[in-house]
């Protein structure tokens, strides 16, 4: 096989390849894995994380990236798999601190590019187009796009060829035989790296407790038509708003089913309108209809698509099922097909959405196990899985791409298997594999971690800030306020206490007195200096009132004190 096609490595015995998870191995989200050779570092993958219930006031979380300021200058290259917020979502503020040029398919680049313009840094981002079977060179890394099925257009696995040997990286996958543009896994290409000789297999683990095959996308056909055709009112479908599949299923049933379609929630409308623009979305003209004229059209004759499948308080979906948004309502007998799956965690917000949704009388379709199915996933079950591993037959092997369970799964499938010549690795993000002439091994770590985001302030949330958060949701707070002379240290007025999410205060007027008695007495115990002395007369306080409040109620609540100056 000719070498421009990834044939085998130019051996270099004094070369070592170094493989980094820096995020993504252990948990669902911000994907980010480096590869360093010679002093070249190129970064596949740049994904947030959503937080958890515990993570109270974030928006999003990225990948600490300490390692890429470390390593700018020898930074080279940003490659992107495919366009999930899981593995684009962190590109504006990694390029806020690092620069690179982001290597993407057209619709990946796209995508990443309305990204980067809601930040601003749309003109200032070097993105360059990458696609199959046109290998390109990045220092010494010889890198080939192979395109793979998944539930997003344009996704693919990657091939890094260098001296010490090729790495496959495959991203999200699914082999799905019927997608519905028919552009199938390329698993020919897949098979010609397998018999050139593949160092190393990084691979989904996602599914890997799922036995048997990953139904097609097609598989959500039968049941979308028998939800249309058995409407009496409205129909709604909530995806997300990457699945752009399911948009043109939904856009030919509408048009099969007459049926005016309409796209609400900013995601779902800006990405339908990025996929018509490059031809890769086909909508026949007259067929959608903008929100504020959906009240104009009999219920029966309108298809809805609009985001927040998961529940999120503020998209399309959410506001709907509570009946506060502003075009959309649901009404009795108007079907609503919740067409994505539940990700873990996120299930109390969902259930709760889809309660209100049955108390306004809506038929909720969701992902049940009933057969067929309104959803199907976009990643390989476990017999996928093995076809990857039986086609690449890789000397080393590394799961990614999944909580740690399925990492360990994964690896025991992949030895069972017999299709890893050498051995398995399962790391841990901030572990460093080391690749060269001799072998691959462990080789220490390098600091990783999570950056918590408040998307409204574009600003980093620390522990600090999450641990007062935190006491606050549990306990509450108290806000005394102290009126005091500033010539003679002496309070003007008794203590005012004002409380949320303590105590019923107004109900508990024994414990305001036995508070302002402690106030009282701290004051009476300090000296001038020290009643002078804001900051001292204040932790005073609030030291003295957490003991109070501790003893009398069990419940510490914060405490900040606030003083008048008269």
């Amino acid at each position: 096989m000719e070498r421009a096609r990834g044939g085998p490595p130019i051996p270099s015995p004094s070369g070592k390849l170094r493989a980094i998870p820096l995020g993504g191995l252990g948990e669902f989200g911000m994907n980010m894995m480096a590869f360093d050779y010679d002093g070249h570092l190129v970064i596949v993958d740049c994904g947030v994380m959503f937080p958890d219930a515990e993570l109270l006031g974030v928006d999003i979380v990225i990948p600490d990236i300490s390692y890429l300021r470390q390593n700018q200058d020898r930074l080279k290259a940003i490659l992107l798999t495919h366009g999930h917020e899981d593995h684009i979502g962190a590109l504006p503020y990694v390029l806020d601190e690092v620069d690179a040029p982001v290597y993407g398919s057209p619709f990946t680049l796209a995508l990443a590019r309305a990204k980067l313009a809601d930040h601003g840094m749309a003109d200032v981002a070097d993105l360059r187009e990458m696609q199959p079977g046109q290998p390109f060179e990045v220092g010494p890394f010889r890198v080939e796009f192979i395109h793979l099925t998944h539930s997003i257009i344009d996704s693919g696995a990657l091939a890094l060829t260098t001296p010490v040997g090729t790495i496959i990286h495959t991203g999200d996958f699914k082999f799905d035989p019927t997608p519905m543009d028919q552009h199938v896994s390329d698993l020919h290409r897949l098979a010609e790296f397998g018999r050139a000789g593949v160092l190393a297999l990084f691979s989904d683990s996602t599914n890997v407790d799922r036995p048997g095959m990953t139904p097609s996308e097609r598989a959500v056909r039968e049941r979308f038509e028998e939800i249309m055709a058995e409407a009496k009112g409205r129909v709604l479908i909530s995806c997300f708003a990457t699945s752009l599949h399911r948009m043109q299923l939904v856009v030919n049933l509408a048009q099969e089913y007459r049926r005016r379609l309409c796209f609400v929630g900013r995601a779902m409308f800006q990405n339908s309108e990025i996929a018509q623009q490059m031809g890769r979305l086909e909508i026949p003209p007259g067929l959608l209809v903008p929100p504020q004229d959906l009240r104009k059209l009999p219920r029966k004759e309108v298809a809805v698509m609009l985001t927040g499948s998961q529940g999120e308080p503020m998209a399309a979906l959410s506001r709907v099922a509570v009946n506060n948004h502003k075009w959309v309502t649901v009404e009795p007998g108007d079907d609503l097909v919740i067409s994505a799956r539940i990700i873990p965690g996120n299930e109390k917000s969902i259930f709760r959405m889809i309660d209100h949704l049955y108390r306004r009388g809506a038929r909720v379709h969701y992902q049940d196990g009933s057969q067929p199915p309104v959803h199907v996933s976009g990643h390989g079950s476990v017999e996928e899985l093995k076809l990857m591993l039986n086609l690449i037959r890789p000397q080393y092997f590394v799961p990614v791409h999944g909580e740690y369970r399925q990492l360990y799964q994964h690896t025991v499938t992949a030895s069972e298997l017999g299709a890893v010549s050498k051995e398995g690795f399962l790391l841990e993000s901030g572990d460093v594999l080391e690749f060269d002439a001799q072998g691959a091994r462990r080789a220490g770590r390098v600091p990783v971690g999570r950056i918590c985001i408040d998307v409204g302030t574009l600003d980093e949330v620390g522990d600090v800030i999450l641990k007062e958060r935190r006491v606050i949701s549990e306990d509450g707070i108290v806000i005394p306020i102290l009126a005091i002379n500033e010539h003679t240290g002496q309070l003007e007025t008794q203590p005012q206490i004002v409380s949320r999410g303590f105590v019923p205060l107004d109900e508990a007027k024994e414990l305001v007195e036995s508070a302002r008695e402690v106030i009282l007495k701290t004051i009476e115990k300090s000296n001038l200096e020290e009643v002078a002395d804001w900051g001292v007369i204040k932790e005073k306080i609030r030291t003295a009132l957490r003991k109070h409040f501790d003893q009398e109620t069990g419940k510490r609540p914060m405490i900040l004190p606030v003083i008048l100056e008269v």
